[in-house]
């Protein structure tokens, strides 16, 4: 008897599980046949099953606007998440090894500065920021999507990393200064290939919120040679009502390949870098 009640309680369990799951990745799914529909059957007929399914929607999507390819679009998307993942690691290393190797003048000061930004909400800054970069002369330009990546802006990241860095037995340090390493070779030659974990969740977590990132973009980028993809997807849009709704839907699908296959690739070590860093902290 009670085994039968148990079989029970698992299969309402998975059917509950499974019928949610259809509910969240609806839209998704929605969005994808869409992309195979007519703009003229796309909010007719709401089922998944197209009644006539063309391509012609990735085409005249990968075509573009004002005479710029969606590559275009993707590639302006690509070099700016590179240089944002660059300079995410890069300065967000260097702080956290100082945070959590180096002995220095008011570090624990410092420390709880950097993670009160943490609490500090982003649309507070975001007015002297845009007036301190317009004084820079670097408004349409990526300056201000890249160049504060470099200055270890990302306290949440500097404190990951700083949990895993702590998660390494001291000795190790020991014996490389015994070797002769000083602080500078200590860093490059051991704290960095023992902490991949921790870059890699690093930098998956710079990849898709800089690939995600609209409002920033829309708020320094205006020329459409320089659109990323975020902001190209709102060209297929009209505010007179003239709307691409199957090349905008084609287009949506191409731009969330890239994000999901780093997330099913490098899963592991996202998962690997978080939960070390955050249980052996």
């Amino acid at each position: 008897m009670a085994t039968g009640t148990s079989t029970k309680s698992k299969v309402f369990l998975h059917s509950f599980i499974i019928a949610g799951c259809f509910i969240m990745i609806y839209p998704l799914l929605w969005m994808l046949v869409s992309s195979f529909k007519d703009n003229t059957e796309i909010f007719v007929n709401t089922s998944l099953i197209p009644k006539k399914m063309t391509f012609d929607n990735y085409v005249q999507g990968w075509a573009g606007l004002s005479g710029f390819t969606f590559g275009r679009f993707f590639l302006n998307t690509f070099f700016l998440v590179g240089m944002c993942i660059v300079g995410t690691l890069i300065s967000c290393s260097m702080a956290a090894y100082a945070f959590a190797r180096l002995s220095f003048f008011m570090k624990k000061v410092f420390f709880a500065i950097m993670l009160m930004t943490l609490m500090l909400p982003f649309h507070v800054t975001v007015i002297p920021q845009y007036i301190m970069f317009n004084k820079f002369g670097w408004i349409n330009s990526y300056w201000p999507l890249i160049l504060p990546k470099f200055l270890g802006v990302e306290a949440f990241f500097i404190f990951l990393i700083v949990q895993f860095i702590r998660s390494l037995p001291r000795e190790l340090d020991q014996a490389a200064e015994i070797d002769g390493c000083g602080p500078i070779k200590m860093y490059w030659y051991l704290i960095i290939p023992l902490t991949v974990p921790a870059l890699m969740t690093t930098s998956i977590f710079t990849f898709i919120w800089t690939w995600n990132d609209f409002f920033s973009q829309l708020l320094y980028v205006s020329e459409i040679r320089m659109f990323p993809v975020a902001l190209a997807l709102r060209m297929f849009t009209d505010s007179m009502g003239d709307n691409s709704w199957g090349a905008l839907f084609a287009m949506s699908i191409l731009s969330l390949v890239p994000v999901f296959a780093v997330f099913i690739f490098f899963q592991r070590y996202l998962i690997e870098g978080i939960s070390t860093g955050g249980l052996k902290g």
